[in-house]
């Protein structure tokens, strides 16, 4: 009896020792409470450019499995944009998709990605990321922007593309000798659609009329001269061709 007495007490002690474990608090009920992960650090060096500083000090927030989702992408969404000051666009591109994998209804953040992507020259995936900016906030005004300069960029692409290699007068009815060897040549054929678009913008700049006839007199004695001497020996038509662009447009292009 005496023996069964003594292992009911041991039990009772057991369980006495059980229920006063460190996971109570000095109250005696409630949990303790778990420390915060601290992203002050993270956010001021940040702030203040230090990419030393912030590169560790956010990382411990980013890796930290303790850390609340809010503050960790706050600590993303900064690191980027300290990554995107210092030119390391892979890293930013990577902290800013890491922050919109834990919400994607960050429109700045997509713009800010889209502007990377920009910087990278990837015009498509720039895109993508503006007008993900723009569904999520129609009203996002620089989202809007960068869509729209995009969009007449790749429209002004578009339009370089369909007359490359095309000169500024019809094939189909070239006559002369060196009509048919511009059209047979993509180089020659730029070139001579850029001179023709170069002289129109001259004698459109003319202070008046008289001077736009003697710029147009002047090109007209170009194509002049390009007739009669294709095909002599020792006419380069291409050397031609780029003096008269360059005369155009001037030493400084323009």
């Amino acid at each position: 009896m005496r023996s069964s007495f003594l292992i009911q007490l041991s039990a009772l002690a057991l369980l006495c020792a059980l229920s006063l474990r460190p996971s109570q608090g000095a109250t005696g009920g409630e949990p303790a409470a778990v420390a915060q992960v601290d992203i002050a650090p993270c956010l001021a060096a940040a702030a203040a450019d230090d990419l030393d500083k912030a590169s560790p000090a956010c990382a411990a927030v980013i890796d930290n499995e303790k850390t609340e989702k809010p503050d960790r992408i706050k600590a993303l969404i900064a690191r980027g944009a300290l990554y995107a000051r210092h030119d390391q666009i892979d890293r930013a591109i990577a902290d800013d998709s890491r922050a919109l994998l834990l919400d994607p209804t960050l429109a700045d953040v997509f713009n800010a990605r889209g502007e990377l992507w920009l910087r990278k020259g990837d015009r498509p995936k720039a895109v993508q990321d503006f007008g993900a900016a723009l569904r999520i906030d129609p009203n996002h005004e620089k989202a809007r922007a960068n869509h729209k300069a995009m969009a007449r960029e790749l429209e002004q692409i578009g339009a370089r593309m369909a007359v490359a290699g095309k000169p500024s007068f019809n094939c189909a009815r070239a006559g002369r000798a060196v009509e048919k060897a511009i059209c047979a040549n993509r180089e020659l054929a730029d070139l001579d659609r850029e001179i023709y678009a170069s002289n129109a913008r001259v004698i459109g700049e003319a202070r008046n009329a008289g001077e736009a006839r003697a710029l147009q007199r002047a090109q007209d004695e170009f194509v002049a001269r390009r007739n009669a001497g294709y095909g002599r020996p020792g006419y380069d038509l291409k050397k031609a061709m780029q003096e008269r662009l360059q005369r155009l447009n001037g030493v400084d292009g323009y």
